[in-house]
């Protein structure tokens, strides 16, 4: 699909298109691999994977994960965490993602925090990301009341450009197999005010009446807001989906 009002757009892999050139970043999405490394995923400027690495976080799935995310050709990989972590582990997790030698690899790995990332092309990014999620079951980063989410996406910087959290905003891309909304509406709220947010990356939809974890709702949209467009992607690729690319241009 391309936009009417810019030359961003966004694909669901089928046949691979063309790279646009130095005019444009080529991102390419992926979400809640839960230690799986089978997908082939297309290359590109830059990897955002919207978390569940693995499926709790153990260091032999971590290990397998890092290193499948270290093969691909990407020379910046930028990665979240999400609610399949287990607590108790946490610390040498984090650390781990976090260690000089991972970064080497291009994986940069983000909890509530920003960093800037400079293509070839000489474009920076302001990119932001968030392992948060509502409580859904046992597991790290997860809130349960509006007052921890608000707190939570007040930290998301202003000038944010691309957006990587675990879980979806309300009524984009969340929608359950019985027609349910059930993204996070605290995040929702944040986004109206993220005026210079061009992409925002998510994983799974956690719905709990009754507790599900659901991944249907993989895709792209164009959200058209005050201030131009965004591109919302659920990369969700757990029920076998593909990963979602999206070229955004240079400007």
């Amino acid at each position: 699909m391309t936009s009417e009002h810019s030359r961003n757009c966004y694909t669901v892999l089928t046949n691979l298109p063309p790279h646009p050139g130095k005019s444009s970043t080529r991102f390419v999405c992926i979400s809640d691999t839960h230690s799986r490394t089978s997908y082939f995923v297309p290359p590109g400027d830059i990897l955002l994977h919207a978390g569940d690495l693995s499926s709790w976080g153990y260091p032999d799935q971590m290990e397998k994960t890092l290193s499948w995310l270290a093969s691909l050709p990407h020379s910046v990989k930028i990665i979240v965490a999400g609610n399949h972590n287990d607590i108790s582990i946490l610390e040498a997790t984090r650390t781990r993602m976090r260690s000089q030698s991972i970064q080497d690899t291009g994986i940069y790995y983000l909890e509530h925090e920003s960093m800037v990332v400079t293509t070839t092309s000489d474009r920076s990014w302001k990119v932001y990301g968030s392992p948060a999620a509502p409580q859904y079951a046992r597991g790290a980063f997860q809130y349960s009341t509006p007052e921890e989410a608000k707190e939570i996406y007040r930290r998301i910087p202003n000038d944010t450009e691309i957006l990587l959290t675990h879980t979806p905003p309300y009524r984009i891309l969340d929608k359950t197999r019985k027609g349910v909304h059930a993204g996070c509406r605290c995040l929702a709220e944040r986004l109206q005010m993220l005026k210079s947010c061009k992409l925002h990356v998510f994983g799974q939809v956690h719905y709990c009446r009754p507790i599900m974890h659901i991944h249907e709702c993989s895709g792209g949209e164009i959200m058209i807001t005050d201030t131009g467009e965004r591109i919302a992607v659920n990369a969700a690729v757990a029920w076998d989906t593909q990963p979602i690319i999206v070229d955004l241009a240079n400007k």
